[in-house]
């Protein structure tokens, strides 16, 4: 009884000591957890704060070029300066000289009228012509015309230029400044929406740069790339999934596809420039040809997303078609393929929205120019949004850095919505089985 006993409190001792070493290893196990969790949300809330940080800061520098200050003139349209026979080639910036002289009689030397008239940007002489084009009755009439104030005046009003510091601090001098606190009595300067930023092309002067130029270059390139790469890289993918022999070409194949895709993408721009612009003589800062080099790009993601998708098709599917008779090809584009559409779709438009925020390769076939107009066709010279923010970001003038970020704006809107386009065509024709 004393032995049975004995054993059974051993028993128990030993039961307890396991439990208390079952509980001590499960207690350094869950402390592990939490701290894994806890250094997993910490990492997700500090990118989230360094993300909202670069958005942030994006935003307060980029808003303000939505706006721009405009100076109202009481147009004369002199009879004199606007011949019948020349209304395309009249000095319509004497117009706007009038105007000014006749609102601040008492400025006489010529310094002073040259300061004088730099209140008032150059686009306000092509704003009159295009009135004056479009209506010529207006001629030997008097007009109230709100035309573009120059930059300086624009940074001041919007305070990035301090009114109470020394004159040599300032891009305006005090003169100037009395002039502007006049046109700010009469209720002369207005700031309204800068339809300019969103119709027009590059320019010398911020206050009539715009991103539509950029955009239409941007669009076009994306149009040539996604003609070429979604066909050609989809059509890649089925045949290496599908039809391929495995040997070591096809291992060699897609060794090179895997290298490829992480080849920096200045190298596809030497590429282009010597295959496109000096083999083949295609017109530099083209959008053909940028549309070229980012499908060389964005090629192989393109095939390793479609071979992604093609592979996660059950092989089930594959098996059944076959078994009621399907040759392969019919397998392949009427039940493999719609069931790989989905992931197909998104990796293509995660690699357009790649190749939309490229610059490198595009420097190096010349869509760095300075392109005013805005292009009509593939073969007309243009640029994208990337090179417009990185030509923008190296002017010199403070208005340019509020152009630079609003140009960002409008790329990380587009980026966003492509990306969103990825998600909602990934559920539109996503099937589960």
């Amino acid at each position: 009884m004393n032995k049975s006993s004995h054993s059974i409190s051993l028993n128990n001792k030993n039961s307890a000591r396991t439990i208390d070493i079952v509980n001590r290893g499960l207690s350094r196990r869950y402390k592990a957890e939490r701290r894994f969790r806890f250094y997993g949300l910490s990492a997700i809330l500090l990118s989230l704060i360094f993300l909202s940080f670069l958005f942030i800061s994006i935003i307060s520098k980029g808003y303000p070029a939505f706006q721009k200050t405009f100076v109202k003139l009481d147009i004369f349209y002199d009879p004199d300066v606007l011949r019948q026979d020349a209304l395309s080639t009249a000095d319509y910036s004497a117009l706007v000289k009038a105007s000014l002289r006749s609102m601040f009689p008492d400025v006489s030397s010529r310094s002073d009228k040259r300061n004088l008239y730099r209140l008032v940007s150059s686009g306000a002489a092509f704003q009159l012509r295009a009135i004056v084009l479009s209506d010529p009755d207006v001629i030997g009439q008097t007009q109230s015309v709100w035309v573009p104030a120059d930059d300086d005046l624009d940074m001041l009003l919007k305070g990035h230029s301090d009114r109470s510091a020394a004159e040599s601090d300032r891009r305006l001098n005090d003169k100037q400044l009395s002039w502007v606190e006049t046109l700010e009595s009469a209720h002369r300067i207005e700031r309204r929406l800068n339809r300019t930023f969103f119709t027009a092309g590059d320019s010398r002067e911020p206050e009539l740069a715009g991103v539509w130029g950029a955009a239409v270059g941007s669009f076009l390139t994306l149009l040539i790339t996604l003609s070429l790469s979604f066909p050609i890289g989809v059509a890649a993918a089925i045949y290496l999934e599908e039809f391929a022999p495995k040997n070591r070409w096809t291992d060699l194949i897609e060794v090179n596809i895997n290298n490829l895709a992480a080849v920096p993408s200045i190298v596809f721009g030497l590429l282009g420039l010597a295959v496109f612009l000096n083999f083949f003589g295609l017109p530099r800062s083209a959008p053909l040809v940028g549309g070229l080099v980012l499908t060389l790009m964005t090629l192989p993601t393109i095939i390793i997303a479609s071979r992604a998708s093609l592979q996660s098709v059950p092989p089930s599917i594959r098996e059944a078609a076959l078994g009621v008779g399907a040759s392969k090809m019919q397998m392949v584009a009427h039940h493999v393929l719609p069931l790989a559409l989905p992931g197909m779709l998104t990796g293509t438009i995660i690699g357009m929205a790649r190749a939309l925020g490229e610059s490198a390769p595009l420097l190096m076939i010349g869509m760095v120019a300075f392109i005013v107009d805005i292009p009509h066709g593939f073969t007309d010279p243009a640029t994208v949004l990337p090179v417009q923010i990185y030509l923008w970001a190296d002017s010199p003038e403070r208005a340019f850095v509020e152009l630079t970020s609003a140009a960002t704006i409008v790329l990380l809107a587009f980026l966003i919505a492509m990306n969103a386009t990825a998600v909602i065509l990934r559920k539109r024709f996503e099937r589960r089985w």
